[in-house]
C-alpha cells in the first residue's frame, strides 16, 4: 500500500510545490491554494481506484483517503497532506538511491541487446520482469520485432503504449511487444513513460526501414555494389602486387651503389647478399600485411551490402578488433599502474644512490663508523640494495598486468618450487660468504691456504671464493668449504709484526750447536726479503739418536713471495755450512770413515786440508 500511495504522491507533488510557489499572506489566498491541492489529489485518487479494480484492499484504503479529502475537518486534511509530502520526499530519495547504485552496477552488470530485422541493436535490457531474464526478454522481444516485419499487412501507427498501474505496456493489436518497468526506467535514468516512447520509436524506425531495404530495386543495387566492391579489391590487389614486382627490379638494379658490407674492423657483420635478401624478405612482408589489410576492410564492406549479412560483416570486425581493442583498453587502463610504477622506480633509484655515496664514504674511510670496518662497505652495500630491490618489486608486483590473474600467480608457485628444490647448495654457500664476509679471515690480495691449496685471494663472491696459485693455477672453492674446514692467513700480520718463515737443519752431535747457531743465522741474515730487525733466531727442536734438529726462524714481510724466500734461505744454508766445514748428512752418517772424501764440495778450498784425515791407515787398523 506504501507503494502506491509513493506514485499517488510522485503524480501530485508539482501541483503542491505550485500551491507554495504562489502562496500569499492573506487568508484568501491560503484558501485558494488549499483548494487547488485537494482537487489534484482527489482526481488523482479516483484515477487509481479506477486501474486497481481487482485489489479489494487497495481500493477501500484508497477511498478511505478520499473521504478524508471530502471532510471538512481542515486539521485531518491538513494532516493527510503533510504525509502524503513526506512520503512523496522518501520516494524521491529512494529512486535517487537505486539510480546510484545502479551507476554502480552498470559497470559490472551483463545488458542483452533486442535486434531489429536488419540485426541492428535497438536497445539494451539489464532487468529481469517477475520469472523472465534479461537475456529471456531480449530473445523474445527480437522475435516479435522480427515477425512484425515478417507481416505484408502491418500497419505501424498501431503500436501504441498503454499504461497500466505499475508497468507500462508496448502493443500492436492485441500482442504485446514488450513491457517497461520502472526498474527498466532506473537503469536508463528515464521515467517510464519516456523510456516506454523512445523504445516504441525505434521499433517502428527499424521496422519501416527494414521494409524499405528489402525492395526488389534496392537488391538490385546492392548486387552490383557488391561486383563494384570485388572488382576494386582485385583491382587493388593487382596494383599492390604489379608495384611490389617494379620495387624488387628498381633495388636489384641498384643494389650494388645502395648495398655495402656492414663491418667492424675485421668482422663483417652483414654482407651485402645478405643485407639484399634482408630487404626482399621485409618487402613480402609489408606486401602481404597490405593484403590483409586490404581484404579486412573489403570482407566487412562486401557483407554490410546485404541486410541478412550485415551480422557476418559485424562478427567478422569483432573478431580482428577485439584483441586489439582490448590489448588498447588495457593499455589505457594501465597507464595509472604505469606512472605509479615509473614514481616507485624513480624514488628507490635516488634512494640506492645515496646508500651507495654513504658506503663509498666509508669504504674511502671519510666517513668512521665505531666497529664497522671499511672492507665491509661494499658487500653490505651489495646486501642493502639488494634489499631495496627485493622491496622495490614487492611494491610495484600489485600494479603489473595480470599480477593477480592464477596463471601469473601459478607460475611464480612453479618458480619458488624450483628455486627451493635446486637451489639449497647455493643458499648455503651464500649465507657462508655473508657469515666469511663479517668474519674478515681474510682480503683480496692475501696469501692463505685452504686445506692443501696455498694461493693469492683474487676474488670474494656470494657463492665462491678463487685463489691463484704460484704456478698460475685459479682454484675456485666453494664458501661452504671455507666455512666448515681451516684457513691460513699468511698475509694478516706481514706487514706489521712480519710473517715467520722457518726450515729445519738436522746435523750430528759432532757439531758444537754454538757453531751451527751462528751458521744458521749467518744463512738467515743473507737472505733478501728477511728483516733485520727483528732478528731470526734458532731454535733445538728435538734430539735425535744420530743428529740434533735446528730450526731456524727468520721475518719477512714478503708473504707473497715466501717460495722465493725459502729457496734463497736454503741456498744461504748450504753455502754458509760448507765454508764452515759443517757436513749437512741426512738422515746419519758413521764415525768411522772408509776412505771416501768429505761430501764438501772442492769449491770450498780452506777446507781441503780436511781430506787427509779422512784416509785410512792400515797398519793402525790391525789389533
Amino acid at each position: 500500500m506504501r507503494k502506491w500511495i509513493s506514485i499517488f504522491c510522485g503524480l501530485c507533488l508539482m501541483s503542491i510545490s505550485s500551491g507554495w510557489a504562489q502562496q500569499d499572506s492573506t487568508d484568501r489566498a491560503q484558501d485558494s491554494v488549499n483548494s487547488i491541492e485537494l482537487s489534484s489529489f482527489e482526481e488523482s485518487l479516483r484515477t487509481i481506484i479506477a486501474q486497481r479494480k481487482e485489489d479489494s484492499l487497495m481500493r477501500l484504503d484508497l477511498q478511505e483517503q478520499l473521504q478524508t479529502l471530502k471532510t471538512t475537518d481542515t486539521y485531518k486534511k491538513d494532516i493527510l497532506i503533510s504525509q502524503l509530502r513526506d512520503l512523496s520526499a522518501k520516494d524521491s530519495l529512494a529512486r535517487r538511491a537505486k539510480i546510484e547504485h545502479v551507476d554502480s552496477l552498470r559497470k559490472i552488470t551483463k545488458s542483452y541487446a533486442v535486434v531489429g530485422p536488419l540485426q541492428d541493436t535497438l536497445f539494451r535490457l539489464y532487468s529481469r520482469i517477475g520469472a523472465s531474464m534479461p537475456q529471456e526478454r531480449a530473445a523474445k522481444i527480437s522475435d516479435k520485432i522480427k515477425s512484425l516485419y515478417k507481416d505484408d499487412h502491418i500497419d505501424l501507427e498501431k503500436i501504441k503504449v498503454m499504461g497500466s498501474a505499475n508497468m507500462i505496456d508496448i502493443v500492436y493489436e492485441d500482442m504485446i511487444i514488450m513491457s517497461v518497468s520502472e526498474m527498466d526506467a532506473i537503469w536508463n535514468e528515464t521515467s517510464s513513460e519516456d523510456l516506454a516512447n523512445n523504445y516504441s520509436k525505434r521499433i517502428k524506425t527499424s521496422i519501416a526501414f527494414a521494409i524499405e531495404d528489402g525492395s526488389l530495386l534496392n537488391s538490385i543495387s546492392r548486387i552490383g555494389l557488391v561486383l563494384l566492391a570485388l572488382g576494386g579489391t582485385w583491382l587493388l590487389l593487382w596494383a599492390i602486387g604489379k608495384g611490389h614486382r617494379k620495387l624488387l627490379r628498381f633495388i636489384a638494379t641498384n643494389k650494388d651503389r645502395w648495398l655495402k658490407d656492414l663491418s667492424y674492423h675485421e668482422y663483417t657483420f652483414l654482407s651485402a647478399y645478405q643485407e639484399l635478401k634482408i630487404i626482399i624478405f621485409a618487402s613480402r612482408l609489408v606486401k602481404w600485411a597490405i593484403y590483409v589489410i586490404v581484404l579486412y576492410i573489403a570482407m566487412p564492406l562486401v557483407f554490410s551490402i546485404f541486410p541478412f549479412t550485415r551480422g557476418w560483416s559485424r562478427q567478422l570486425f569483432d573478431w580482428i578488433w577485439s584483441p586489439f581493442k582490448s590489448i588498447f583498453v588495457s593499455i589505457y587502463e594501465f597507464l595509472p599502474s604505469l606512472f605509479t610504477i615509473i614514481a616507485i622506480y624513480l624514488v628507490m633509484r635516488y634512494v640506492i644512490r645515496f646508500v651507495r655515496y654513504i658506503f663509498e664514504e666509508i669504504e674511502n674511510e671519510k666517513l668512521v663508523i665505531t666497529g664497522f670496518h671499511s672492507d665491509w662497505s661494499k658487500p653490505t652495500y651489495n646486501i642493502v640494495r639488494f634489499l631495496l630491490y627485493a622491496f622495490t618489486f614487492v611494491m610495484i608486483f600489485p600494479h603489473l598486468p595480470g599480477s593477480q590473474s592464477d596463471a601469473f600467480k601459478g607460475v611464480s608457485v612453479f618458480i619458488g618450487i624450483l628455486f627451493s628444490l635446486g637451489s639449497s647448495t647455493a643458499i648455503a654457500n651464500m649465507i657462508a660468504g655473508l657469515v666469511i664476509t663479517y668474519m674478515r679471515p681474510f682480503k683480496l690480495g692475501d696469501r692463505i691456504k685452504i686445506g692443501e691449496t696455498t694461493g693469492d685471494v683474487v676474488e670474494k663472491t656470494l657463492l665462491v671464493t678463487r685463489l691463484k696459485t704460484i704456478k698460475n693455477e685459479e682454484i675456485t672453492i666453494p664458501n661452504s668449504a671455507l666455512l666448515t674446514g681451516n684457513t691460513i692467513n699468511y698475509s694478516s700480520y706481514s706487514q706489521t709484526e712480519g710473517l715467520i718463515v722457518h726450515t729445519t737443519v738436522t746435523i750430528g752431535y759432532d757439531v758444537p750447536w754454538q757453531q751451527m747457531y751462528e751458521t744458521l743465522l749467518e744463512a738467515a741474515l743473507r737472505t733478501p726479503m728477511i728483516q733485520k730487525d727483528p732478528k731470526p733466531f734458532v731454535l733445538q727442536t728435538s734430539l735425535d739418536d744420530f743428529y740434533v734438529a735446528y730450526q731456524v726462524n727468520a721475518y719477512t714481510k714478503e708473504a707473497s713471495k715466501q717460495a722465493l724466500v725459502y729457496s734463497l734461505l736454503h741456498q744461504n744454508i748450504q753455502d754458509v755450512c760448507n765454508e764452515n766445514g759443517i757436513e749437512i748428512m741426512s738422515p746419519h752418517y758413521r764415525a768411522q770413515r772408509d776412505g771416501g772424501e768429505s761430501t764438501i764440495p772442492a769449491s770450498y778450498s780452506a777446507h781441503d786440508e780436511r781430506k787427509k784425515n779422512y784416509q785410512l791407515d792400515p797398519e793402525k787398523e790391525k789389533i
